[in-house]
């Protein structure tokens, strides 16, 4: 979407905007294990919303509850502003979209998505209409009468998708809905997903582990662990401006250095590290001496086979350990000499005509980044 977000794609950060869903002080425990730890969340209508996270996080467990197949120990979910204590799951304004699809066999396409218009008895002609439309919209048209057996996993994913829709919901729940597609697929469906429900205006929530996915489907993310949400933000706050090392290392891939303050002015910090001196181009209001973490994104630095003109922070040298190459990019594993190991991310933008130009396993090599890259972490 081209130029500044406008403020109704933009809810969060109006303070008058008044949220679709709204988590307060949420717990969950089974037993004497806490899946879900006093958690507050405000989401807004239109939203595509990602919860994030590795298993037994408690992503899944607050999915439920939203849905009302879990009942929280404490705290209360109030969804278009109604409290849900008391809402049995077929009385709320939900959907939700099973990892497994659960479609029935021995029904074709349109039996499928028509299903549960019967179960509401809603009358003939308007499951006809409704069906027709949904089916057009995730471009099934053409695959009415056949079963599931006969279609891909994209398509059956799609029919799952559109019996949730088809139903109306002012709320869909979709519990890893790609986790069962081929990498080339899931990422061609994230984007259509994410079409999708522009084209509805639904508000969707998502439970996701897969990084990659919350990043390109969602208007925001949330990332748990233990029960907990750890940051909440854009998918680029969350990567470009993360608030922990957790956070950091979670999300894509960080080198992450310990370090002690030497300067901090309103327009940069210097760290003192094993990996030398950073120079960071922000303040943070921390004292000097006080411990922190730095963490650099691997595609952010700099590689090469020169030394650098003039030595100064933000340098390294090492040595190349081992090389991944992936195609697009590699990834290489650069040796410093006190023998810690730096990621460097490269796009292979030119085919090379030779390996004696590129960099080769053992070369001694030359690192840096700039002083924006550096991203100063206290926890």
């Amino acid at each position: 979407m081209a130029g500044e977000p406008t403020a109704s794609e933009t809810p969060w950060l109006d303070q008058d905007a008044k949220p679709f869903i709204c988590i307060k002080g949420v717990t969950k425990k089974f037993g004497e294990f806490i899946a879900v730890n006093n958690v507050d969340l405000d989401i807004y209508q239109g939203e595509l919303f990602c919860l994030l996270g590795g298993s037994g996080c408690g992503k899944t467990t607050l999915l439920r509850m939203l849905a009302g197949f879990e009942t929280p120990t404490s705290g209360q979910i109030l969804i278009d502003g109604i409290d849900m204590s008391n809402v049995p799951p077929y009385e709320r304004p939900t959907n939700m979209m099973f990892q497994s699809y659960a479609l029935f066999p021995h029904m074709t396409v349109e039996k499928n998505v028509a299903f549960g218009l019967k179960q509401d008895k809603v009358p003939n002609d308007e499951i006809t209409d409704r069906v027709h439309d949904i089916l057009k919209l995730v471009e099934l048209q053409d695959f009415k009468k056949r079963k599931p057996q006969q279609l891909s996993g994209g398509q059956r994913q799609r029919v799952a998708l559109a019996r949730a829709l088809v139903k109306e919901p002012k709320l869909l729940l979709l519990d890893e809905p790609l986790a069962a597609l081929d990498k080339k697929l899931r990422e061609q469906t994230q984007f259509e997903l994410a079409n999708i429900q522009e084209q509805v205006g639904i508000t969707f929530v998502v439970v996701t582990h897969d990084q990659e996915e919350a990043m390109t489907l969602s208007s925001r993310i949330a990332v748990m662990d233990k029960g907990q949400f750890m940051q909440t933000g854009t998918p680029t706050e969350i990567y470009e401006f993360p608030e922990s090392r957790f956070v950091a290392d979670f999300i894509g891939s960080a080198n992450i250095v310990e370090g002690k303050i030497t300067e901090d002015n309103a327009d940069h910090v210097r760290v003192s590290t094993d990996l030398g001196e950073i120079y960071i181009d922000h303040g943070q209001s921390t004292k000097e001496g006080s411990r922190v973490w730095v963490a650099i994104r691997p595609e952010k630095v700099h590689l090469s086979k020169k030394p650098p003109s003039k030595k100064g922070p933000n340098q390294a040298e090492g040595m190349v350990d081992d090389i991944g190459y992936l195609g697009n990019t590699s990834i290489y594993k650069i040796r410093l000499k006190n023998d810690r190991i730096i990621d460097v991310t490269a796009p292979n933008q030119i085919r090379p005509k030779s390996r004696t130009h590129q960099i080769t396993w053992e070369d001694k090599v030359y690192l840096g980044w700039d002083a924006s890259s550096a991203m100063l972490l206290k926890k």
